[in-house]
């Protein structure tokens, strides 16, 4: 939307002036503990309880993306589960009517570079506290919430990882098991040496999304700003 003449820097800081301080502070700290080098891919997920409950989870662990794949059910949240975590996260949806939406789902992310790992048992799976974190960013697939990961899912997946249990339940509920595997996990990146936050310009694509989603007319603030900046008539 904004001039190529205007950096990002300088239309955070014109936004900033609109909010309070302690409101942009928080954009920037939660900004600096974002990531991208794990993200969820959900197959199919239809109920809206779990469904609003992984978005919750993601905001919470500083999960930026999530990879939502509508094959047969579409996406429902419920705002009284997520509590308007939706709108701090980026979602990608894959729901092209007459389209292969999983396979387009898996090449789209193997094509940013990511390495996909099902969350299901399979002879070549490991337990959670094995996963190398190391190799690369990683893409994790849960499926639906009866019938787990479809066979094609499995299929085009590089690894496969199970969350270790000791009970008579063969699986946790959806959102459970997104909570555990990406709490283990972003706890194993933090302690790590792998570079797992957003790089700065990242980071500030971010803020100045947040301050335009969190400020009443941004869109006419920023519009009025260039315009008057062009014709050297500056804001205070």
């Amino acid at each position: 939307m904004h001039s190529l003449f205007f950096s990002m820097d300088t239309l955070i800081e014109f936004l900033s002036k609109f909010t309070t301080p302690n409101r942009f502070k928080r954009f920037q700290e939660v900004a600096a503990n974002r990531t991208r080098y794990l993200t969820p891919v959900l197959e199919d997920i239809y109920q809206p309880q779990n469904a609003s409950a992984v978005i919750r989870t993601c905001d919470c662990l500083g999960i930026q993306d999530l990879h939502i794949i509508e094959e047969k059910n579409r996406y429902r949240l419920n705002p009284d589960v997520e509590l308007g975590s939706a709108q701090w996260l980026n979602l990608y949806k894959y729901n092209k009517p007459e389209g292969n939406n999983i396979a387009a789902a898996i090449h789209s992310l193997k094509a940013k570079g990511y390495r996909i790992v099902a969350t299901t048992p399979h002879t070549r799976d490991v337990s959670l506290d094995e996963l190398d974190l190391s190799k690369g960013k990683i893409a994790l697939l849960f499926g639906t919430e009866l019938k787990g990961l479809t066979q094609q899912a499995i299929d085009l997946s590089d690894e496969f990882v199970r969350i270790p249990m000791t009970g008579f339940t063969e699986s946790f509920n959806i959102s459970v098991s997104v909570a555990i595997v990406f709490y283990t996990l972003m706890r194993e990146l933090r302690n790590s040496q792998v570079q797992w936050r957003l790089e700065d310009p990242e980071q500030s694509q971010l803020i100045l999304e947040w301050l335009r989603k969190s400020i009443k007319l941004s869109d006419e603030l920023e519009k009025r700003y260039i315009f008057d900046t062009k014709n050297k008539d500056p804001w205070p």
